[in-house]
């Protein structure tokens, strides 16, 4: 259908005067809201996705309010019609912003504002009793509005849902309570449909389904491809490190590409890797350009200044981490350099994806690999850009912590029809297969507490009406709820305060308690001397020396997707692709096939030899740090048993390392390799380690068992741990099949073990293990050896300063024909 026919005049007037014609994926959002239906829409960066999205309920509201359809307007009320769902907080401030470029050009009668946790409550508060026509927010204020008692009211007029990148939510908890919400929301809202953005998309159908809420087919729109991207690997032209994660050798040659570009994005993996590099690149900006800092854990404040001067074009540069990875519409970057490999294609895709947002022109992007591994996943992601192909997690089940969370949270707008809720329940996309017994036993877990809870007054949390529905227990129940909504479980932060100013940032509680007085540290960019707590702050000074830490955060590193590390062990038994790659990677590869072989494709290389007293094991796994961690714990445990007297293990992206008294001969490899140690080995180390422990934790607050924070205090991770501790091993004594134990080992398995990986691994071993004795170590195996020796100051993140003495020494050794 052409324009003419489904824009208004002043539409399409408008598009004519920034010199625009609608792109067809634009004009099918159209047409589908007009029938009513749901759509999931695919279209690259620049193609004018959010712009499409909004458009049909400009269009509607503005025919309506022209026609004098709309009472409420005209009474001066207001109405919601659409919601639009971002993945952050600056995003959908973001697209806010961007809004009051057209609504004020085309003068339409229509209101957009934002609420996420940065809104002011006042302005909250009026949202509710008059709300905008468009409002913008993320899952968790999503949450805290369908909590309240006149969520009801509130969304009843909803036409329209908008997700944003939704690929970014599909696999996570956080994309399981979306779900759940989104759920309520068809009940509360019959009539509205539901339209998913994204750009990055490896399996469209599967994501369409998460937009199913009617039983109906959700239509997927695919938007015209852009211009591929053009993406180079950065030459640092210093010497390329053997190990380490920082990539602090590239820094100069980075300074040198800003100088040379309008405004650059530099993506980092992690927080203190983003802390690391800014203080890097200022030591060096002899030209003092306008370079700053992004990233989750900042002041708010100081976030949006980053945010307001990139929008108006006055930094050259940003360092940031995923904080900008999603949807951020600023015109002027034309630059992003990824620092560190990228870890997956889909996340690599997205960021570039925030250079030159215009559909006809290329992004432009840089990687610089911190060490010699990186280079080869950089090649492999360039590889996988080049061919247009995308990689994305597996589906996960139902989480049953999320729901017991959203049990609590529908309980708190209105009583709850047992049936109905199930209903709704299986109608989100996660849920569909849930077992009437896990939502019965979460149902109950959420209403006594369960059977080992169920003499504890605090933990019945509903009560059963005369009539069956089922209510709130207590008005506390609410407040404790929307206290600790949502699925992003940190541990527990606390205030970074200027001694008589400005409050900074927040950092983990544990690494202020590792701090003493005189301690210097780098956070905000800036240089801090640790004089204290006061009032739950750490109260600092600016410092103008000293050997500074970087605080770390929980969630650490990126594991390597299944799909890059498939590419790089391509790469590897390809010689025809080895010219691609930097001259001293090819002579890395060329020692290593003369001192042992590279790792097979189909096979499983392990290495064996003697060093310093002791025996060393490597085994080229490619699956990933998490797999790695796992698969160490458990080996192990079956070293022990054989009588090989291990010692210890550690593990990479790429490589897992173990060393012990003695060494293994093949037949031992054969057995310790076997598959069988996924049954009773990792049941038995699960049981053993603090995994499960930790797990707990988690589910345990997300669930509402334990509230991290409380009406009038906030509980230390100390205190979080004794509690979810007592509790853990009660329900394992008393009810070991308590919902939260298996949503526990559901949890355990799919997100610290990543056992799935790890079980193809030993499958693909099985018969095809290639050993290889050494009379020393290999070149490949001195980067896993050289995390053995480094000094950990950060908790694993440090930066790596790892070419001293003792590390040439290795590095000689592996090279020595």
């Amino acid at each position: 259908m052409v324009a003419a026919q489904l824009l208004p005049d002043l539409f399409k007037r408008w598009f004519e005067s920034r010199g625009w014609a609608p792109r067809p994926h634009q004009l099918a959002l159209v047409e589908l809201a007009r029938q009513g239906k749901s759509a999931l829409l695919i279209a690259p960066t620049g193609g004018g996705k959010t712009l499409a999205g909004f458009l049909p309920s400009l269009i509607e509201l503005t025919e309506r309010r022209q026609a004098g359809q709309d009472l409420a307007y005209k009474k001066g009320q207001g109405e919601l019609h659409t919601l639009y769902i971002s993945p952050l907080k600056a995003l959908a401030t973001d697209i806010r912003r961007n809004l009051e470029q057209p609504l004020a050009e085309m003068q339409l009668p229509v209101r957009a504002e934002s609420r996420t946790g940065d809104t002011p409550q006042s302005r909250r508060l009026r949202q509710r009793e008059r709300p905008p026509d468009l409002l913008m927010t993320t899952p968790e204020s999503l949450a805290l509005l369908l909590s309240y008692l006149d969520a009801a009211k509130f969304f009843a007029s909803l036409k329209c849902v908008i997700i944003d990148e939704l690929h970014a939510f599909a696999t996570s908890k956080r994309g399981h309570h979306l779900a759940l919400c989104l759920s309520r929301l068809a009940t509360l809202a019959p009539q509205a449909r539901f339209v998913g953005l994204s750009a990055t998309v490896a399996d469209p159908p599967a994501l369409a389904e998460f937009l199913n809420l009617r039983d109906q087919p959700v239509e997927i729109v695919m938007g015209e491809p852009g211009a591929p991207p053009v993406v180079s690997i950065i030459d640092a032209h210093e010497r390329l490190p053997w190990g380490g994660h920082m990539g602090r050798h590239a820094v100069p040659e980075i300074y040198n590409i800003i100088r040379q570009h309008k405004t650059s994005i530099i993506f980092v993996n992690t927080r203190a890797q983003a802390e690391l590099a800014f203080d890097a690149l200022w030591r060096i900006n002899d030209d003092n350009l306008s370079i700053g800092l992004h990233h989750g854990s900042l002041a708010v404040e100081q976030r949006r200044k980053v945010e307001a001067a990139m929008a108006a074009g006055k930094l050259r540069a940003v360092v940031a981490t995923s904080s900008l990875d999603l949807g951020i519409d600023w015109g002027d970057v034309d630059l992003v350099i990824q620092m560190g490999a990228p870890k997956g294609v889909s996340r690599l895709m997205q960021r570039i994806g925030r250079a030159n947002h215009r559909l006809d022109e290329p992004s432009r992007a840089m990687i610089a690999p911190a060490n010699r591994f990186e280079v080869l996943e950089s090649l492999a992601a360039l590889e996988a850009v080049e061919a247009r192909e995308l990689d994305g997690d597996p589906p996960r089940p139902p989480c049953l912590d999320v729901l017991a969370q959203h049990i609590v949270g529908s309980a708190c707008a209105q009583p709850i029809d047992r049936e109905a809720f199930f209903a709704e329940v299986r109608r989100a996309q996660p849920y569909r297969d849930l077992p009437r017994k896990d939502f019965d036993d979460t149902f109950d877990f959420v209403a006594t507490g369960g059977y080992a809870l169920a003499a504890y007054d605090r933990w019945h949390r509903l009560k059963q009406l005369p009539d069956g529905r089922w209510m709130l227990a207590s008005p506390l129940v609410a407040k404790q709820f929307r206290m600790n909504v949502g699925t992003i479980v940190e541990l527990p932060l606390m205030k970074v305060r200027l001694r008589r100013g400005a409050v900074l940032g927040e950092v983990e509680e544990g690494f202020v308690q590792g701090l003493v007085p005189g301690d210097t540290f780098v956070f905000a960019g800036r240089l801090l001397r640790f004089e204290g707590v006061k009032e739950l702050a750490a109260i600092c000074s600016p410092a103008f020396s000293g050997d500074p830490k970087v605080p770390a955060y929980g969630g650490g590193r990126l594991p390597l997707s299944t799909f890059l590390a498939d590419r790089v062990r391509g790469i590897l038994q390809d010689p025809l692709k080895h010219p691609k790659l930097p001259a001293e990677v090819q002579e890395w590869l060329r020692i290593q096939v003369f001192r042992s072989m590279l790792p097979p494709a189909d096979k499983l290389l392990v290495e064996g030899f003697p060093r310093g007293g002791k025996q060393f094991l490597v085994a080229y796994c490619f699956e990933g740090r998490n797999a790695h961690q796992t698969l160490g714990m458990l080996l192990t445990r079956r070293m022990e048993r054989m009588g090989l007297r291990p010692l210890g293990f550690v593990a990479t992206d790429y490589v897992l390392g173990l060393w012990g008294l003695r060494s293994a001969s093949p037949k031992q490899l054969d057995e310790l390799f076997d598959e069988d140690m996924l049954g009773d080995d990792l049941e038995a180390w699960m049981d053993e380690s603090s995994m499960l422990r930790r797990s707990f934790r988690n589910v345990a607050v997300i669930a509402g068992l334990i509230e991290r924070r409380f009406p009038g205090e906030e509980k230390s991770r100390r205190q979080v741990t004794f509690s979810s501790d007592l509790i853990y091993d009660t329900l394992r004594q008393h009810e070991p099949n308590h919902i939260l134990l298996r949503a526990t080992r559901q949890d355990a398995a799919w997100q610290l073990a990543d056992l799935k990986r790890l079980g193809d691994l030993l499958k693909r071993a099985k018969g095809r293990i290639v050993y290889r004795r050494l009379d020393r170590i290999s070149p490949l195996a001195v980067p896993v050896l050289l995390e053995i020796g480094k000094e950990r100051v950060l908790d694993g993140t440090a930066e790596d300063e790892l070419l001293d003495i003792a590390a040439q020494e290795l590095i000689d050794e592996a090279t020595r024909l």
